[in-house]
């Protein structure tokens, strides 16, 4: 276990090693779900609370594995789990906002495939957090995932009203824009001690 704040495994997991923006996890759902504030947020909602119960999970895999000797099982456990939360949460969704499960698409069960949820868990196994940075460590991760989606969304609802020539429109703007807001959180890396 390390003796590292909550405070900074928080600020450390959404802002200076945003998964999406530093490490570029979760690039899919990222430029496919950023193009409305409303479905990005409800997208980023449902991602951090997969992290936190795959978070939760994983924690408790990875000492079962140790305790019987068996770390080699360890990514296929992760992916076990990540893939059962992802469908508890898709039956959730389908069930109680069936216009949100409808405007998620095909980006809902992508969540299983989302990189940024099985690096949280192989991340926080090989940093040694305990059980409480475990969790405090997938809200930071979870609550950066969805500021980054936000503020794409946002960004990309502005330019839909701006005036811009056609050979920018589109896929060419969007990845300009990731770019820069990617540029823009590296300038968090002198926040980390």
């Amino acid at each position: 276990m390390t003796d590292v704040s909550l405070w900074s495994i928080f600020i450390g997991a959404s802002l200076i090693n945003n998964f999406v923006l530093a490490y570029f996890l979760g690039i899919c759902p990222f430029l496919g779900v950023s193009g409305k504030i409303a479905t990005a947020s409800r997208m980023g909602g449902a991602v951090t609370f997969v992290m936190l119960v795959s978070s939760t999970c994983a924690f408790g895999i990875s000492r079962l594995l140790v305790v019987i000797d068996a770390p080699f099982l360890q990514l296929i456990s992760f992916i076990a789990v990540i893939a059962s939360t992802v469908q508890l949460v898709e039956m959730v969704i389908k069930k109680f906002s069936p216009a949100l499960f409808r405007a998620l698409g095909i980006f809902l069960p992508l969540i299983t495939t989302n990189c940024a949820i099985l690096g949280l868990a192989l991340f926080q196994t090989n940093k040694g957090y305990g059980f409480l940075q475990c969790l405090v460590y997938a809200l930071g991760a979870g609550a950066g995932f969805t500021l980054a989606l936000v503020l794409m969304a946002g960004l990309r609802e502005k330019l839909e009203l701006a005036s811009l020539p056609d050979v920018v429109k589109g896929t060419a703007l969007t990845l300009v824009v990731a770019g820069i807001l990617s540029v823009c959180f590296m300038g968090f890396a002198g926040l980390g001690g």
